[in-house]
């Protein structure tokens, strides 16, 4: 996607969660994917995220992360939503002011992704709308990721999540997720790592097909992959389910 794509999912994805939060009977709902969080716990958590990656985008430093000092105060103060509210704004308008091409540093440096603003954005629109459907499923009406957050998003993680993870810890296997509404992706998983759509040719171990809403939440964790379509070796699904083990 165009960088000021993302930049708009990611206002609109915020805006969703904040609209589940809204919808709320109360605040302290246990949140089903990550169940050790109440529903302010998320909010706090992905208004702190995107404060941390607003100092992250306006230093325009790749050498390292931020410093304590320079990220201040990135605790929820006042009333929760238009804190959540605020943070967003500060990650948009360091965004806006930069550039996709803009370098910057990330968590994701041993990955092949690289090292910009602009896939600091496309990680952002995961994580917004990961957390909003979160808010959605704890309120009751979760809805399917859309189209095309859920589309970039399969390839995002397997670049990303599972590019930064280092050597497999298992069998060498290949994955192939199907995407029945946009297009599929091979990952190769070796002692050389996570590798996204590699050039070698050979078949799958194991394939998972559906919805690209549906893998985006498998991957993460929210959805179990036996609601999927499965074809091959299933033990493969959970080690990489168990290794990727995201937040």
């Amino acid at each position: 996607m165009e960088f000021p794509a993302l930049i708009t999912l990611i206002d609109e994805r915020s805006a969703a969660l904040r609209d589940a939060v809204a919808a709320a009977a109360v605040s302290d709902a246990r949140v089903p994917g990550c169940p050790e969080w109440t529903l302010s716990d998320l909010v706090a958590h992905l208004g702190a995220v995107q404060r941390f990656w607003a100092v992250v985008v306006a230093a325009a430093d790749p050498t390292g992360p931020p410093s304590r000092e320079a990220l201040g105060d990135r605790e929820p103060h006042g009333d929760l939503v238009e804190w959540s509210a605020e943070s967003t704004d500060r990650l948009l308008a360091a965004l806006r002011g930069s550039s996709a091409e803009a370098p910057a540093w990330a968590w994701w440096g041993e990955s092949p992704a690289p090292l910009t603003v602009g896939a600091i954005a496309r990680h952002q629109v995961q994580e917004a709308a990961v957390h909003a459907f979160d808010a959605q499923e704890t309120v009751g009406k979760a809805e399917p990721l859309p189209n095309a957050v859920a589309v970039d998003g399969v390839a995002e993680f397997l670049q990303v999540g599972v590019g930064s993870l280092g050597a497999w810890p298992h069998r060498p296997a290949r994955v192939l997720f199907d995407a029945v509404d946009g297009p599929a992706h091979l990952v190769d998983l070796s002692a050389s790592g996570g590798r996204l759509d590699p050039a070698a040719g050979g078949d799958p171990v194991v394939t998972v097909r559906g919805s690209a809403s549906d893998l985006v939440l498998a991957l993460y964790g929210r959805m179990p992959f036996e609601h999927l379509t499965v074809e091959g070796d299933r033990d493969v699904l959970a080690q990489l389910r168990a290794w990727s083990n995201p937040d």
